[in-house]
């Protein structure tokens, strides 16, 4: 093994560069040119036949069979005329990733290359060995995808690929993609009723999206010769380096040439996509970086995301290195997220939650601002279950990820506004000193201040300043989760807002004035989930459980939050899940972490007693050896001696804990009830078990001869490129 860890430094080492050069400097010459987007479409189709497709699209409706096949054909020769040779369709089932069957145009017994209408729309994938919570058994297969023309087809190879949902035979949604847009459709719907009370021109809102996207980048060698990395997407062993993070010089730094030519060039192919990549740099954690996209509507921006993570790995392996996106991948660094940064937007352009110049807007800015902090604080338990992943329960609360209390921060000045219009209702002033300001016209609404909050990293659902960041979800994570969730309860929010509102107008009151009558009700109701300071501290994990804020730390048990009533009900009330659905996915989430903490366990026990172990028993070998000569001539052996019996104790501790480790998963496996099964894998493995073996292991790291080691060292990962 440790030879294997030394061809891969010398891999490392003799590393040609890998250049890539734009295909022009300017990049609207060739962006999206591998999409069959709205343009493609204009040029293609006739104009009555664009017309129903761009309709349909905006207004959720369906699309006949003689405009399916017109579209098909046209997407047929564009593909064609570009290369492409078989199409797919492209969905997101509950297996973390995404799946594509590819069929062929050209059909053999025509002799001719064909794509009809109902081959667009639907096909029939093989379903049977993809979870599905017990909603269909394993000789069950079948089971259908179905076009989602809102988002647009591209080609990706030779393959032209067309998003779709996918659902069983018996009709239950078995992907990420379906509820999301469900959701979507039940936050416009509600959204365009509350902002009729304040404009009628507006007819539909439209959920924004820009997930900032966090990863790591290692040589290819160096990952392949660490098997836990290859197996579980994280070190389960690694003792932190002399240097990790702590002298803040990578953050923002000068990106290393090797990355850099590797984000050029996933950059080019991502923009071939029409996934409008922006931001790209160094993030806290050595070897971490960041690339951020322009905003776009919801499920267009997660499949984008989706997309984007299988460029970025599909590129990495043409320049020798391996993108990580695990939640923690390194023990004691910073970990990657994948920051959702949400809004709403009117089909008037108008952006629910920026504030501007005119009051009309300004009271329906902070409708929109005090109604989804009700929601979050009506619903905080479901938002930490939709971001619930093995690799999160590692990463929430450390190393600047949020805890894993549900908060919103708003800052200083918004909480000002707020605590005024609480507490006053009527001419309400906030002192604007060297800030911008703005009047809303209205005496019971205090004056609101442009940009105002800072930044916070430690918390989990953030005002920005014209969006909310939902800094929570993991960075391997699928973004539908999240956005589903939320998304679905502010919808909820906004229909009781609008009944609120009716009903204060019945008893007589003015309509502006129910409506600052409402807000100031959710602004007393939902106080105690904003949270201004440091999410780290053990004073607000007091003050979080005196406020009766959940502060549910492993994701078995915050999926919990999924089976609630109140959940249940809410998902069934949009349409978003049905009971059957919602206990399906949680089924589906419970056997997934019960299968991810067992490789991890299996590979620790591998690693642990294949290879440390041995390699431990062969160093003590020698000192050993060294210390009878030492005796032999008379010179105290002292030390060495104490230091054999130090690696004596760690290995007992290695092979007493993954002996007892292996016996409490046989006994855990004979459970049948699967969240009682994920429990005990959560409490009886993980938390009893992964930490005193890594701590042995880690320990012999620093006793053990360099030259000895069997595994590439954090230093080695982290600093080598």
């Amino acid at each position: 093994m440790a030879k294997l860890r030394f061809e891969a430094l010398k891999k490392l080492s003799q590393r040609p560069s890998v250049h890539t050069d734009l295909p022009s400097p300017n990049v609207s010459k060739f962006y999206g040119e591998n999409v069959f987007g709205s343009e493609q479409m204009r040029a293609t189709l006739s104009p009555a036949v664009f017309k129903k497709v761009s309709q349909a699209i905006k207004n959720h409706e369906k699309i006949d069979e003689v405009t399916a096949d017109a579209v098909a054909s046209a997407a047929k020769s564009w593909a064609i005329a570009k290369g492409a040779t078989h199409f797919t369709h492209w969905f997101q089932p509950m297996t973390g990733g995404t799946a594509e069957k590819h069929d062929s145009f050209f059909d053999a017994i025509a002799g001719i290359e064909k794509f009809k209408g109902s081959e667009l729309v639907q096909q029939e994938p093989d379903a049977s060995s993809f979870p599905s919570g017990g909603i269909r058994s394993t000789f069950e297969a079948r089971g259908y995808t179905a076009w989602d023309p809102t988002s647009p087809m591209f080609l990706y190879g030779k393959t032209l690929s067309i998003p779709t949902i996918f659902v069983s035979y018996t009709g239950e949604t078995l992907d990420a993609k379906a509820p999301l847009l469900k959701a979507l459709k039940a936050v416009d719907k509600a959204a365009t009723k509350v902002c009729q009370l304040f404009d009628k021109d507006i007819q539909h809102v439209v959920a924004s999206l820009g997930p900032e996207q966090e990863y790591f980048v290692v040589d290819k060698a160096l990952f392949d010769a660490r098997p836990d990395l290859v197996m579980a997407g994280r070190t389960v062993f690694g003792h932190a380096p002399a240097r990790g993070q702590q002298m803040e010089d990578h953050y923002f730094g000068s990106i290393p040439p090797r990355v850099y030519d590797f984000m050029k060039d996933f950059e080019i192919e991502a923009w071939k996509l029409g996934i409008p990549v922006r931001t790209r740099h160094n993030e806290v954690a050595p070897s971490q970086f960041e690339v951020a996209p322009l905003f776009e509507e919801v499920n267009v921006a997660n499949d984008h995301n989706q997309l984007m993570m299988d460029v970025m790995a599909r590129v990495a392996d043409r320049h020798n290195l391996r993108v990580i996106f695990h939640e923690k991948p390194f023990a004691g660094l910073n970990g990657s997220g994948k920051h959702n940064n949400w809004s709403l937007i009117t089909d008037t352009g108008v952006n629910l939650y920026a504030p501007t110049s005119s009051a009309r807007d300004n009271l329906m800015f902070l409708t929109f601002f005090v109604t989804t902090i009700k929601a979050v604080h009506e619903h905080a338990d479901l938002l930490r279950a939709s971001i619930a992943t093995p690799g999160n329960d590692f990463r929430l609360g450390a190393n600047e990820a949020p805890p894993a209390i549900v908060s919103v921060f708003i800052g200083s000045q918004m909480t000002a506004v707020l605590n005024e219009l609480e507490e006053k209702g009527g001419n309400v002033k906030i002192e604007k000193g060297d800030n911008m300001y703005m009047k809303l016209g209205i005496d019971q609404i205090p004056e609101i201040i442009l940009d105002a909050t800072d930044r916070n990293r430690t918390s989990p659902f953030a005002f920005t300043g014209n969006k909310f960041e939902f800094r929570a979800v993991g960075g391997s994570d699928n973004c539908g989760t999240a956005m589903a969730a939320l998304n679905t309860i502010v919808a909820d929010q906004l229909e009781e807002f609008a009944e609120a509102v009716s009903k204060e107008m019945e008893k007589g009151a003015e309509k502006r004035l129910a409506i600052v009558n409402v807000l100031r009700k959710y602004i007393k109701e939902s106080k105690d989930v904003r949270f201004e300071g440091d999410g780290y501290s053990e004073d607000w994990v007091k003050e979080a459980a005196k406020r009766k804020l959940g502060n549910v730390k492993n994701m078995v048990r915050a999926l919990d939050a999924y089976l609630t009533k109140k959940s249940v009900a809410l998902f069934e009330k949009h349409g978003v899940m049905s009971h059957k659905e919602n206990e399906a996915r949680v089924e589906i989430k419970l056997e997934s972490y019960i299968k991810r903490v067992q490789i991890e366990a299996r590979v620790m026990g591998d690693l642990a007693m294949n290879h440390i172990v041995p390699t431990a028993i062969a160093y003590q070998t020698k000192l050993i050896t060294n210390a009878n000569g030492l005796k032999g001539l008379g010179v105290d052996n002292a030390t060495v001696v104490q230091t054999i019996k130090e690696i004596s104790g760690h290995i007992d501790i290695i092979k007493t804990s993954v002996r007892a480790m292996v016996e409490e998963r046989k006994r855990i496996n004979k459970i049948a009830d699967t969240h009682e099964r994920a429990v005990g894998y959560c409490d009886d493995v993980k938390e009893k078990y992964f930490d005193v073996i890594r701590d042995a292991v880690d320990k012999l790291e620093l006793l053990i001869d360099n030259e000895d080691w069997p595994l590439v060292k954090y230093r080695e990962l982290l600093f080598l490129r």
